[in-house]
C-alpha cells in the first residue's frame, strides 16, 4: 500500500491508480513537444505567402532557420516514433505481452469498440446509458492510431522533400508534386484534428475542465477511474490487481508543472488553429 504524499492537497483523503508509467509520459512529452515544434515551424511555411506568416519566420530567425527547426523537429518525432514502436515488438515477442494485441489492455480496434461509440452517441442523445469504458476508449485508439497514418503520409513525403537527391532515383519528377501537396493538406488536417478533438477530448470536455494531468503524473484517483472507466474498475477488482495499481499520490509541483505545460500546449494549439483558419479563408 502507497503511503500519502503531503506535498499534494488530496493525498490525505484520496486514493491513486497508476496509468502511465514513467518512460510514456517522457516519451509522449516529446512527441507534444516536437509536434508543437513542427506545427509552429510549418505553419508559415506552409502560408509563406501571408504577411503573418513572414514576420511568424521572422521570429525564427527567417525562413532558411524555421526550415532548419522544421526538420529538427521532425528528426526527433521520427526518433519517438521509432522508440515507441521498438518498445512495442520489446514488449510482444521478448515480453511475450500478447494482451498488446486483443483484450482490454490493446490499443488494437475491436468489435466492441464499435459498439460503445453506437452507444456513446446515444448517450449523447440521452437515448441511453454511457457505455461503460475500459482501459483504453474507441477516440483514444483512433488517436493512436492516427499516429501511425500521419507518420506513414506525412513522415514519408516529408522525407522525400527532405532528400529529394535520394529519393529522385527511385520515383519520377511529377511524385514530389503530390509529395508537397500530401504533406501541407495531410500536415494541416492532423494539426487542427489534435488542436481542437484531441484537446477537447484530453482536456476541454466538461468532466475533465480545465485540464486532465493523468498524461503528465501518470495518475488518476480511484475514484476518478470508476466513474470515467467503470469496466476497467470492476476488471482490476474481480481479478485481484486494483491494490497493485494503487501507487503514491502525484506531487503538487509535479501537479502543477502538468497543467503549466498543458495550458501552454492548449493556447498555443488554439492559436494556430486560429491562424489556419484566418489564412485559409483569406487564400
Amino acid at each position: 500500500m502507497s503511503q500519502p504524499n503531503p506535498d499534494h492537497p488530496k493525498s490525505h483523503d484520496t486514493r491513486w491508480v497508476l496509468r502511465f508509467h514513467r518512460y510514456d509520459r517522457i516519451l509522449h512529452g516529446v512527441l507534444m513537444a516536437s509536434f508543437l515544434s513542427l506545427a509552429l515551424t510549418g505553419l508559415p511555411l506552409l502560408f509563406a505567402e501571408a504577411p503573418w506568416a513572414a514576420r511568424m519566420a521572422g521570429l525564427f530567425g527567417g525562413y532558411g532557420v524555421t526550415s532548419y527547426l522544421h526538420r529538427t523537429a521532425a528528426a526527433i518525432l521520427v526518433a519517438c516514433f521509432t522508440l515507441h514502436l521498438t518498445r512495442v515488438l520489446h514488449r510482444l515477442y521478448v515480453k511475450k505481452e500478447m494482451g498488446l494485441l486483443w483484450g482490454p489492455d490493446s490499443l488494437v480496434p475491436q468489435p466492441k469498440d464499435a459498439v460503445q461509440m453506437l452507444q456513446h452517441m446515444r448517450w449523447f442523445l440521452r437515448l441511453g446509458p454511457r457505455p461503460p469504458f475500459d482501459r483504453y476508449t474507441y477516440w483514444e485508439k483512433f488517436d493512436y492510431w492516427a499516429v501511425f497514418w500521419g507518420m506513414g503520409v506525412i513522415g514519408t513525403s516529408g522525407l522525400m522533400l527532405w532528400f529529394p537527391g535520394f529519393f529522385a532515383r527511385l520515383v519520377p519528377g511529377w511524385v514530389f508534386n503530390i509529395a508537397l501537396g500530401v504533406h501541407g493538406e495531410e500536415a494541416l488536417l492532423a494539426m487542427v484534428f489534435i488542436f481542437t478533438v484531441h484537446f477537447f477530448n484530453g482536456h476541454i470536455r466538461p468532466e475533465k475542465f480545465p485540464m486532465d494531468t493523468v498524461i503528465f503524473t501518470g495518475r488518476v484517483s480511484l475514484e476518478e477511474l470508476e466513474q470515467d472507466r467503470p469496466a476497467e474498475y470492476e476488471r482490476l477488482l474481480r481479478e485481484g490487481k486494483l491494490e497493485e495499481a494503487v501507487a503514491t499520490p502525484p506531487s503538487h509541483r509535479l501537479d502543477l508543472a502538468g497543467r503549466l505545460v498543458g495550458t501552454t500546449a492548449v493556447v498555443l494549439g488554439f492559436v494556430m488553429v486560429g491562424l489556419s483558419l484566418y489564412a485559409l479563408l483569406a487564400w
